[in-house]
């Protein structure tokens, strides 16, 4: 197909879960005059910690420049994992085996939390425990994958098995990966479900959500802090950023150390049921070995197909990025050629220089970011932490409180090195090294 063929009669260049559910909608509130608690963000971040400050009896408000959720709390695959990237090896060489434990055990309480969200808020947003197959896209890759496999996790239990490419059949119908790994306690989620039904309960707790107000400048005073927004000051107790993929120059200190890097994903026209059947026998969540990541996935009625990857440096146009995710999908999928492309979309996720999130306070100023691309469990689980701790009920600091969140020389935001290193990751997955 042509690029304009590739696109449905009804494409939309917006997120699938904008359109799956109706958009949460916040009511048009006046800027209250101050607060116990301000924060910005009305993400996942944000909304974690504005439930446990709401409940408390601290007076809550969130704000947000867009609308609740713009961002990419409705813009991810809908993907819920253990969210550490890093080996426990790399983490013991970095900070010692005791500290690399500690963080293992965060990506895993993360994980928990979300069980435990959704069953104690009765949020009805289809999370589900389906497991992930993770594909060798190289022989020598699988021979990788089954060594960890059989080695086991120094923390976490995974039930992790192999499944080679003869038996690729029950998981995946594809010849564009020799097997895999399953990991059968990662989970989906119904990204537009979840963060409207977030959103409710914040609200029920009391909190405020002002949105499209941005936040122009952070003002220390001897009582907390005055917020500066484009619709006047707010004085407030204290402050929770949740900004990520995000931060701009509101906090220069975070700015410097979060790596605003794009994230792309298309969803497909409805497909024939025997169609997908064929090529996606289970309803896990994908993913493969390269260093430029695909994430897919079928949509939760099981009728489009929601792919992912990093495909372009700079561009905003979904409709550009989206003639490369289709033509990466087809690369491993050849069947799904003739399928058009109903949604395009993009979003910026908070990377890091030690690819880890980070937590942390000062002085009344606290922050939760950077979570590298496993946003939706780890997002969520450090805003409740960093609410807790804003409530003044976290005694223990995370261990992502405890390590350097570094940054570099000359870097103020704008990710200019991102081009040699992208070539490096492309070079690096031709030959799976």
């Amino acid at each position: 197909m042509t690029p304009v063929q590739l696109f449905a009669d009804d494409f939309k260049p917006e997120p699938y879960w904008w359109h799956s559910t109706p958009r949460a909608q916040t009511l048009p509130i006046e800027l209250p005059k101050e607060a116990d608690v301000v924060i910005v963000g009305a993400g996942y971040t944000g909304l974690n910690a504005a439930l446990q400050t709401a409940r408390e009896g601290l007076s809550t408000l969130v704000i947000d420049a867009e609308a609740a959720g713009w961002g990419c709390s409705t813009r991810n695959g809908g993907q819920v994992s253990t969210s550490i990237k890093p080996s426990f090896n790399t983490l013991a060489r970095r900070y010692g085996e005791t500290v690399a434990t500690d963080i293992l055990r965060e990506g895993q309480a993360s994980l928990d939390y979300m069980h435990n969200l959704v069953q104690d808020e009765a949020l009805d947003c289809e999370f589900k425990e389906v497991g992930r197959f993770h594909g060798a896209h190289k022989a020598h890759l699988y021979d990788a994958l089954a060594r960890d496999c059989a080695f086991g996790h120094p923390v976490w239990k995974t039930d992790a098995f192999m499944v080679s490419k003869a038996e690729m059949q029950s998981e995946l119908r594809t010849d564009a990966y020799h097997g895999g790994m399953v990991l059968p306690r990662h989970c989906s989620i119904d990204v537009g479900r979840y963060h409207p039904a977030l959103l409710e309960r914040v609200v029920s707790a009391g909190a405020l959500i002002k949105s499209h107000c941005k936040v122009t400048s952070l003002e220390r005073t001897t009582t907390g802090f005055l917020v500066h927004t484009q619709d006047g000051p707010v004085r407030a107790g204290r402050v929770i950023l949740g900004t990520s993929g995000y931060t701009g120059p509101l906090s220069s200190h975070h700015q410097r150390r979060i790596i605003p890097i794009g994230s792309y994903v298309i969803a497909t026209e409805e497909l024939p049921a025997e169609l997908i059947d064929k090529l996606f026998p289970t309803d896990r969540i994908l993913s493969d070995t390269r260093k430029l990541v695909y994430y897919y996935r079928l949509c939760p009625d099981r009728k489009r197909v929601v792919f992912g990857g990093r495909v372009s440096l700079s561009e905003t146009d979904p409709r550009k990025s989206a003639v490369k995710l289709h033509r990466d999908m087809v690369a491993l999928f050849p069947e799904l050629a003739s399928a058009k492309i109903s949604y395009s979309w993009m979003g910026y996720v908070g990377y890091t220089f030690d690819a880890l999130m980070h937590c942390g306070e000062d002085k009344g100023l606290f922050h939760s970011m950077g979570y590298c691309g496993s946003g939706v469990g780890m997002a969520s689980y450090l805003g409740y932490r960093m609410g807790q701790k804003a409530a003044g009920l976290e005694k223990t600091p995370s261990p992502f409180e405890r390590i350097p969140n570094p940054t570099r020389p000359l870097y103020s935001g704008n990710p200019w090195f991102l081009a040699p290193s992208v070539l490096v990751y492309r070079i690096r997955d031709r030959f799976g090294i």
